[in-house]
């Protein structure tokens, strides 16, 4: 699955485009290395967003079907 659209996914951003605009903008990583929109995430992936200031550490823990 796509982390613009598991961060949608899992209501980390509201909208898939403000999940997509905070990947090309560099505010999220996964491991170490940034994430572009289309990065594929799987299970056990560790995924690092700054949003507003606050900075989140994620785990993945299912690649989602729906939004939850």
């Amino acid at each position: 699955m796509r982390v613009d659209k598991w961060l949608w996914a899992v209501r980390i951003f509201k909208t898939r485009s403000l999940a997509t605009a905070s990947c090309n903008a560099g505010a999220v990583k996964i491991g170490d290395r940034r994430a572009k929109p289309a990065n594929e995430v799987r299970p056990g992936d560790i995924i690092h967003v700054t949003k507003e200031g606050v900075h989140r550490t994620l785990k993945v823990l299912a690649v989602l079907e729906k939004r939850v």
